[in-house]
């Protein structure tokens, strides 16, 4: 049976993606491939499934060279960077990580609020200069 081809758009954001792809796919290392329209005229019939993410997707030009393409997967959040339409058009199913990282950008928000309220930043660097031994910095209220 051959191995279903996957072109990945992006380079990964770790070793252990690329690593379990190899194993069940024919992959494609798209972004680090110099002369992409030769690769795609070579084997656009193979790849079945784009993998992007937040930085290369696949656009609609990317989208029309590839017949067989079945699926578009994304591991960020956004889709700004995957033809929607286009692949509406093709019936090609779009996947992606929605609300992945809702619950840790609320705690990053909280946290810098705080930061900024308390003067976080400003009493690390006072203290860490040496300055706290002249004792004169401002305390932060509620």
């Amino acid at each position: 049976m051959e191995s279903i081809g996957v072109l990945m758009t992006c380079p990964p954001p770790d070793a252990y993606l690329v690593e379990q792809l190899e194993k069940r796919f024919t992959l494609y290392k798209f972004h680090s491939i110099p002369d992409k329209a030769h690769f795609l005229n070579s084997n656009k019939a193979s790849i079945r499934a784009v993998v992007g993410s937040a930085s290369a997707g696949a656009d609609a030009q990317l989208i029309h060279q590839l017949p067989n393409l079945e699926i578009v997967s994304s591991f960020s959040v956004g889709l700004d960077k995957i033809d929607l339409a286009k692949c509406k058009e093709r019936g090609i199913r779009v996947t992606y990580t929605p609300d992945v990282l809702t619950n840790d950008v609320a705690d990053l928000a909280i946290g810098l609020m705080l930061a900024v309220l308390r003067r976080l930043c400003q009493s690390d660097r006072y203290v860490r200069s040496g300055q706290w031994k002249k004792g004169d910095f401002k305390l932060t209220t509620k």
